[in-house]
């Protein structure tokens, strides 16, 4: 019997093992400085703990710090890490303050968090006690292994020594399934794991803030307090994002929009924008430039009703989906729907009269006002709201268009990024949804059309299994903002289940009656977001396209005020949007003044600039003041706005 397994390595060698060697045996084989850094093991594409036994020839990969800077590991390594931090966490609260009780504490997006049940609430105070005794515990090097219970017992082990919330999530667990504990010191908790294999590995974090949580989620039970955390791999890392969180702060949208006159929100319209005059033109400017890029991308443009009778949305799939999310209006006996999204409208346009394959491709647009019933507690400023304004498409074409259809949207929506100042776009392939509408044969269909456009688009793409939307997968659209944060925006669906629920029918070449695909897609997605995400990526100094006002005129003073005038009338005249500050301040107060309203630019007039017919123009961000004449500064304000600088 052959006990030798070979073992394949990243870069391709292939050295052989007996069989059930460990993971920390391997590393041990390639090197002593790759052991000692080591976190876990790849099996085969599974992450495993470095004790671990390998019984089978397998590919491998040794998972370390380093590995978070490459980026197919990257997640892999910081995710244990992270994962690690949260259990270092709930072991220093139970250190410092045993009666609490410790629930859940998962990895999350750049940190990690653990909920605890405490009659006492944590303070910054306590926070700071809790990450001194982390890094305590960090230097004691405790092990970290990996224990198999059987359910029953693990239930009757953390009845017994006070923890309810753990046995209560280990008694929900199928009672022949084998419960995985892991035990750090003196502290035990269940985990699938892996962990990396001691507590000195964890050095590099930071506790951030309490928040209160539900137990499980659900609003009906008590509430607990949430810890948040960041974590690591290396100092240089947990700096610049502490550093990024720094420049958000400052960036934060609800703040920038007080300051700047753009917008606020208030309590009587719950997730509601009031947009203020200058925010109000930041929105048209937005909406009139996507209005002519598609005019000028062969879309026709039609205004869809707000409250939509329930049978239309259960035909569509909407009403079982998405139900709890919709705001209901009743009028003479009849259940309405403020509409959440706008599709099944475009449909009923679509259907008024039968329409050729020579029609085809039909692209509808509309900046469709749509309402969604977030919870309170979700709402953030105007990045999350429940009434907002969608860039929304639907595209009616057959099936042979989809390729084409597809490579000219993502064309556009690369334009349109560009033009905002985005470059840097990243692409997920979303494939099909446990709860979805359709047959299996449907979806494969649709998820191998989009495939085959995608690749035809010339996109690279992550996949992302099981988020597309509940009638076809989609492509998601991901922009880098300044502070190299990810948004997502954009999205291209494949649908060909709405056609059928609704009925949708075009006359084919052969004279047969067909359905459509029918293509959803959005560029900017919620304009109220994606203003927000502007304002932060620009930190409210918008390029000047963009911004509300794009000079004010201020005199040095009161003598030409009549020439300031003449100036501010030359401007606005000329389309550029203007101020005029004739105030009897002095010129250096001005100038900080409208710095801070973060104007582009500032021209100031004096005695000489009057004689002259001239203007001293200051931009935003510079000292450096230059002279011109007022025909000049006319016309190079007009290029740079239609070059969009």
């Amino acid at each position: 019997m052959n006990n030798i397994i070979e073992i394949k390595l990243p870069d391709g060698a292939v050295r052989q093992y007996p069989k059930g060697v460990s993971g920390v045996e391997i590393a041990k084989s390639i090197s002593l400085s790759l052991s000692k850094l080591a976190l876990a093991i790849k099996v085969d594409g599974k992450l495993q703990d470095l004790s671990c036994l390998i019984k089978n020839n397998a590919s491998i990969e040794i998972i370390t710090p380093k590995s978070a800077n490459n980026s197919s590991s990257h997640n892999d390594a910081l995710e244990i890490i992270r994962h690690d931090c949260a259990h270092l966490m709930a072991e220093a609260v139970k250190e410092l303050y045993p009666e609490t009780q410790v629930t859940i504490g998962p990895a999350i997006e750049n940190g990690f968090y653990y909920d605890f049940a405490r009659s006492e609430a944590f303070s910054m105070q306590d926070l700071e006690k809790i990450e001194n005794k982390m890094h305590e515990i960090a230097k004691r090097d405790e092990k970290i292994t990996r224990e198999e219970w059987e359910r029953d017992e693990a239930v009757k082990f953390f009845e017994k020594i006070g923890e309810k919330y753990k046995a209560e999530i280990i008694a929900s667990i199928p009672s022949n399934e084998k419960i995985s504990l892991y035990r750090q010191g003196n502290f035990i908790d269940l985990c699938r794991g892996p962990h990396a294999p001691s507590t000195s590995h964890i050095k590099y974090f930071k506790l951030m803030k309490v928040a209160g949580a539900y137990w499980r989620g659900d609003s009906k039970n008590e509430m607990l307090q949430r810890i948040y955390g960041t974590a690591w791999e290396s100092e240089e890392s947990l700096k610049n994002y502490l550093h990024m969180l720094e420049e958000a702060e400052k960036r934060d949208h609800r703040k920038l929009g007080r300051e700047l006159d753009l917008f606020h929100i208030q309590e009587e319209a719950t997730g509601s924008v009031f947009w203020h005059h200058k925010g109000y033109i930041l929105y048209r400017e937005i909406e009139n430039y996507i209005r002519k890029k598609i005019f000028d991308n062969g879309y026709i443009e039609v205004k869809t009703p707000q409250l939509i009778d329930k049978v239309l949305w259960e035909k569509s799939g909407h009403w079982e989906k998405f139900r709890d999310n919709m705001f209901i209006a009743e009028s003479e006996n009849r259940l309405l729907a403020v509409k959440p999204m706008n599709c099944p409208g475009h449909v009923q346009i679509f259907n008024q009269d039968l329409k050729s394959y020579r029609q085809l491709p039909l692209r509808m647009a509309e900046f469709g006002s749509c309402h969604r019933n977030e919870s309170s507690g979700s709402l953030h400023g105007i990045m999350r709201v429940r009434s907002f304004t969608q860039d929304d498409a639907h595209i009616f074409c057959e099936e042979h268009q989809i390729n084409d259809e597809t490579l000219a949207f993502c064309e556009l929506l690369k334009a349109v990024y560009k033009d905002f100042g985005f470059n840097d776009i990243l692409v997920k392939f979303s494939t099909r949804p446990e709860k979805r509408a359709g047959s299996d044969e449907v979806w494969d269909k649709a998820e191998r059309a989009l495939e085959q456009a995608v690749n035809h688009a010339g996109l690279e793409y992550e996949l992302n299994p099981g988020e597309g939307a509940f009638y076809g997968p989609k492509l998601e659209f991901t922009l880098v903002d300044a502070l190299k944060r990810q948004w997502q925006c954009g999205t291209l669906q494949v649908d060909f289940v709405l056609p059928e629920r609704l009925g949708v029918t075009y006359i084919a070449q052969d004279g047969s009656k067909k359905r459509p695909v029918m293509l959803h897609r959005a560029i900017l997605g919620s304009l109220e977001r994606f203003i927000g995400i502007l304002i932060e990526n620009y930190a409210g100094k918008f390029p000047l396209w963009l911004a509300p006002v794009h000079v004010v005129v201020a005199t040095i003073t009161n003598e030409t005020d009549e020439y300031a005038k003449k100036v501010y009338s030359a401007l606005k005249s000329s389309g550029i949007r203007v101020e005029l500050d004739i105030d009897a301040q002095k010129i250096s107060y001005k100038i900080r003044e409208h710095s801070l309203k973060k104007i582009p630019y500032i021209v100031a007039v004096g005695k000489k600039e009057a004689n002259e017919n001239m203007v001293s123009v200051r931009k935003i961000g510079s000292d450096k003041q230059d002279s011109m004449k007022l025909n000049d500064f006319v016309d190079k304000i007009l290029l740079e706005i239609e070059e969009r600088c």
